[in-house]
């Protein structure tokens, strides 16, 4: 800031007219908006747990589980030679497709354009790729064939089907069949394959072993953070705080009494006090998304036993008393507050952000954990986004002169090569499935639902420690692309900007780095 009686730049410049990367917090901490939230007119903020308020540590966390899903798998008649398989963090994404019918994982687009192609661990190129997928495309909405993982528990299956298919492929034991594999008279399809992989990850998670190991070294799974009570405690002074969760209270009890307990650190800033005091209500065993649906029978929880009272309940809230089961309405009606005044933060697109938001109005909240890894890409590797934007100029230029009646038709087919190269080249970047969000200039099918469903989204929900809660977070203007092609006109200058290629200005500059939160007066989301 400037002495007293001098003006600072921004001052002079006057409201609006500073340079609005000076304005942006640290990425690490921002929040990014996909429709402008009022922060001070949420009167309840609801969480999940499971990698919302409890995080899990990566990849030791997901060690565990695929080293269970392998046990449960040679359990059941799989070959033991599987378990010298070891998760690798580096070659899952989330929002990957498993196609039951050829065993490929896939990652798609929006519309179902097939971006990668994986059989095993080889990813299939040109020919290939056609031979299953004529149109290097699929119905999305087949849902029998085609299985989208976008959960973060999702990861260790996804590599898990990779593991699977490279074992069998490579197994001089079994024929390869497009559909599945031949050993004497037996036949193995991936259809059966997947429903295996499922039964095991039902058995992992809800038999309890998964969550037995968990508690068993807390400090080696999960991330302990003082600033979790010290935010909640903030929004406990300015609304209401609900927990729902799909886990059950004992497990439920176990984590959140180890991420609130800082009774042995000098944590000054940490009032030390029990987990439920925190919250207004809290519901486990909800069983989401049929919780944003008709839900179940609401029944109260013995804090002491961890065992459900029988019969629904049907009396008022009670001060620190747990619920298992109920519905999103019981939550209103409990809490006394409607659709839009809850703010909902959870980490799964389908589970919790596009069920409360289709259902119930509810305001989103998406946890996204890669996010610090896609960042510091996105940051350090713009000069492959530069590439990628030079290219697309230097094809504008080779087209400029020429109309439906030019005969001349210039060789691409070198720049196309190069665009191919550095697509790749920023994809491996990121791992070796590619970005979250992004393929080259294309956006994934993940991306598609985190921007049509989360209001907003972060790497963690710790970033509102960040903001006032008056703050309004407002959403940049999604330019079309004729609107983003097309320049305004300079009237004073006389001269005109260059516009950005579409993919570049619908999704930021490089020199931008990423999409920056900004207040404002609130606009109209566009939702009744």
């Amino acid at each position: 800031m400037g002495s007293e009686g001098q003006r600072s730049p921004a001052a002079a410049r006057g409201p609006g007219q500073g340079d609005p990367r000076a304005l942006r917090r640290d990425c690490q901490h921002r929040i990014f908006v996909n429709r402008s939230l009022a922060l001070e007119k949420i009167k309840c903020f609801g969480f999940d747990m499971d990698y919302t308020l409890a995080m899990y540590k990566s990849p030791d966390y997901e060690e565990l589980a695929f080293a269970l899903l392998l046990e449960h798998l040679v359990a059941i008649g799989y070959p033991p030679e599987i378990l010298a398989y070891k998760y690798d963090p580096t070659f899952p994404t989330r929002g990957l497709v498993f196609d039951a019918l050829y065993g490929n994982l896939l990652k798609v687009d929006s519309h179902g354009n097939l971006l990668v192609c994986a059989h095993g661990f080889r990813f299939l190129k040109g020919a290939e790729i056609l031979h299953y997928y004529p149109n290097k495309f699929i119905q999305r909405d087949d849902m029998k064939r085609f299985h989208i993982l976008n959960t973060l528990f999702n990861l260790t299956e996804a590599h898990l089907y990779a593991c699977l298919v490279d074992f069998f492929t490579n197994c001089s034991r079994y024929v390869n069949c497009d559909t599945g594999y031949k050993h004497g008279n037996l036949f193995m399809s991936f259809r059966s394959m997947f429903q295996d992989v499922r039964e095991a990850m039902d058995h992992v998670h809800l038999s309890g072993c998964l969550k037995e190991k968990t508690l068993e070294n807390l400090e080696k799974y999960v991330v302990k953070d003082p600033r979790v009570p010290l935010l909640l405690s903030r929004m406990k002074e300015v609304g209401k705080v609900f927990l729902a969760t799909n886990s059950d209270y004992t497990y439920t009890d176990a984590i959140m009494s180890y991420l609130f307990d800082f009774s042995n650190e000098d944590k000054a800033d940490v009032p030390r006090r029990p987990w439920r005091s925190y919250f207004d209500l809290i519901v486990v065993d909800t069983r989401k998304p049929l919780f944003f649906a008709e839900g179940t029978v609401l029944r109260q929880v013995d804090t002491d036993t961890g065992k459900l009272r029988i019969g629904t309940y049907t009396g008022p809230l009670q001060h620190c008393a747990v619920y298992s089961g109920g519905s999103s309405d019981v939550v209103c009606d409990l809490l006394g507050v409607k659709g839009k005044d809850i703010l909902y933060m959870g980490d799964h697109i389908f589970g919790d952000i596009l069920k409360s938001k289709k259902r119930q109005g509810w305001r989103t909240f998406l946890v996204v954990p890669e996010l610090a890894r896609e960042l510091q890409v996105w940051t350090e590797k713009s000069e492959l986004f530069e590439e990628l934007r030079s290219l697309d100029l230097f094809l504008a230029e080779l087209y400029q002169h020429l109309d439906s009646g030019s005969s001349e038709r210039p060789d691409i087919s070198s720049i196309k090569r190069r665009i191919q190269k550095v697509t790749h080249e920023m994809d491996m970047c990121y791992g070796k499935m590619g970005s979250l969000f992004r393929c080259g200039s294309r956006q994934t099918l993940f991306a598609n639902q985190l921007m049509r469903y989360a209001d907003l989204y972060a790497a963690s929900f710790i970033n509102f420690l960040y903001y006032p809660f008056s703050y309004l977070f407002r959403a940049p203007p999604v330019l079309m692309a004729h609107e983003s092609t097309v320049e305004h006109s300079h009237r004073d200058s006389g001269d005109a900007g260059t516009a950005l290629p579409p993919w570049l200005a619908q999704h930021g500059d490089p020199h931008q780095q990423v999409p920056q939160d900004s207040s404002g007066e609130e606009e109209d989301d566009g939702e009744a």
